[in-house]
């Protein structure tokens, strides 16, 4: 960033937040603020998106904050060790982790903190031809059978009946889970225990939930949810399925399951969704407990509104509250207090762009106390002009804590979303709700039905093609013998009439991947790699030949 847009940033959010820069006294009188520290922080990939996007935001205010998400469990750790000065996870501390070993915070006095909302998203590369699948559906069993090696190929019927019949190439499922203690791994077995407990505990031999995903079969195992979202949209990524926080395909324009809820509606994580299903967690409100303000979310698993995201759930923040702390001065805790200020109350804002869900005001108001421990531990903190009611949030309803503007304007899902319908046409992954509500929140235009920048799969339900329907190959443009064609590369028929339907393929008509393929795009791949090492060279020596010969 340059020092002209990094001054402008820093005016820009002086003047949106009068509570940071200068303090004043209640006579108006300005008051030194401490000065700021660097603070270091550490924990969940599935919170870092958002998370680094408000340490870029504050840097202009002079707040110097690092933050390294090597997955909850480590975050915890580090700030049980004083490694750090704050930690994020998905789960609160469990006392003992599943191989026996303590998790807790060895003494160091913390407090919970809610940063975010978001939904757990299940991203995929599925390719027809060459052709990636954007619109696939998937009911919770389906998806446990799939993690628990139980579903190993994709043309499982289970897998063409949640999407009405259509059916895919035979492809081996490959998962790929975290290898690394994870919170995001945290939530997605919670919900497998606590919803397909039978399934989850014949695969992990116990019950409960584990932040160590048990690898088995073809499974892969990846550290952070980056490199989860980098191997399944990888260039041998085909076939395989992943979980991750809804930023990562979002970010990567890469598509994701719609999960079947008690509605029965397919979905995904949008931040409507996501909002309407949290509408139903039940928060710890005992001030005097260690798990004060953690969430408890079988209501949410099991929420039967139809707009409902079911693997939807919130981040925390470890905050230390102890006034002896070795890692905290007045410094250190001012730049937490003040980038926690701007992260629950401006960040909130970018929250829904980036693929997650910014927190009710409920949780704001409660996470504004939490803050007031810092200067609780050291009273030379300035906590002055915190304002909830003045903060940038889309879920804010006139001051009343009980609603969640967010979660009523949420539209409702398209009717091609619904059990035994569609599927819709649309493309996943690109934060706009699937609805038939015309100027609906959140959709390119306000014209509903989700997609973005145009999308090539048509939108509006479809009907399952009669038997013997013949398929147009993606890539050769040729017909596969059995019936009228339909053009995948544009989405016209041959009588250039809009298509109805999106490309499917059944597992005799159509291979999910070619050989020839690769080896034809490995050579160009060669070829363009020559070209950036030979033509700039190429390039100055003609250059130099020329004022040689101007000389």
């Amino acid at each position: 960033m340059t020092r002209p847009l990094r001054l402008l940033l820093g005016l820009v959010l002086v003047a949106l937040l009068p509570g940071l820069g200068v303090a004043h006294a209640d006579d108006g009188a300005p008051v030194a603020r401490a000065a700021y520290a660097q603070i270091e922080g550490s924990g969940s990939t599935w919170s870092e998106v958002i998370v680094q996007q408000w340490i870029s935001d504050v840097d202009a205010l002079g707040m110097k904050v690092t933050y390294n998400g090597g997955g909850s469990s480590q975050g915890r750790k580090n700030f049980s060790q004083n490694v750090t000065d704050f930690g994020i996870s998905e789960i609160p501390y469990p006392g003992v982790d599943e191989f026996g070993n303590a998790d807790n915070s060895n003494g160091r006095e913390y407090a919970y903190l809610p940063i975010v909302a978001g939904g757990t998203a299940f991203t995929y590369q599925l390719k027809i031809g060459n052709e990636l699948v954007r619109n696939l559906r998937l009911s919770g069993e389906t998806l446990v059978k799939i993690f628990t090696n139980q579903i190993t190929n994709w043309n499982d019927p289970a897998i063409a009946a949640d999407n009405n019949g259509r059916a895919f190439p035979s492809l081996p499922i490959t998962p790929v889970v975290r290898s690394d203690g994870s919170g995001t791994t945290a939530q997605l077995t919670t919900w497998m225990d606590s919803e397909y407990g039978s399934l989850w505990q014949g695969y992990y031999g116990r019950s409960g939930y584990t932040s160590y995903y048990p690898r088995k079969g073809r499974m892969i195992a990846q550290s952070g949810s980056d490199q989860v979202m980098n191997t399944i949209s990888g260039f041998a990524g085909n076939g395989t399925i992943g979980y991750v926080e809804y930023s990562y395909p979002l970010n990567k324009d890469y598509p994701v399951v719609k999960v079947l809820n008690k509605g029965g509606y397919y979905v995904e994580p949008t931040q409507y969704n996501v909002a309407v299903a949290l509408t139903k967690a039940k928060i710890n409100q005992d001030k005097s407990s260690q798990l004060y303000l953690t969430q408890i979310l079988d209501d949410v698993y099991r929420s039967t509104d139809p707009r409902a995201y079911p693997l939807s759930s919130y981040s925390y923040m470890l905050v230390p509250t102890g006034a002896d702390d070795q890692r905290m001065s007045t410094a250190k805790r001012q730049t937490l207090g003040d980038f926690m200020y701007y992260s629950l109350c401006e960040g909130q804002s970018k929250a829904g762009p980036y693929g997650y869900s910014p927190l009710p005001l409920n949780l704001v108001q409660a996470g504004f106390q939490q803050l007031a421990l810092l200067k609780q531990a050291d009273p030379a903190v300035d906590l002055t002009n915190r304002d909830v009611t003045k903060c940038n949030n889309p879920t804010f309803v006139g001051g009343d804590l009980k609603r969640n503007k967010l979660a009523e304007i949420a539209p409702k899902p398209a009717a091609c979303d619904k059990l035994g319908a569609g599927p819709c046409g649309t493309v996943t992954g690109t934060g706009e709700p699937s609805t038939d509500e015309s100027g609906a929140p959140g959709t390119e235009g306000g014209k509903g039905k989700g997609g973005k920048k145009g999308a090539t799969q048509p939108s509006g339900p479809t009907s399952a093609p009669p038997p013997g329907t013949p398929v147009i190959d993606p890539v050769t443009g040729e017909a596969v013998p059995g019936g009228t064609p339909i053009a995948a590369a544009t989405g016209t028929d041959p009588a250039g009439t809009a298509a109805s339907d999106p490309i499917y393929a059944t597992p005799t008509e159509l291979a999910a991947d070619r050989p020839t393929d690769r080896k034809a795009f490995g050579w160009l791949a060669v070829l363009e790699l020559l070209a950036l090492i030979l033509v700039p060279g190429a390039v100055a020596a003609t250059r130099a030949r020329r004022k040689a010969a101007a000389r």
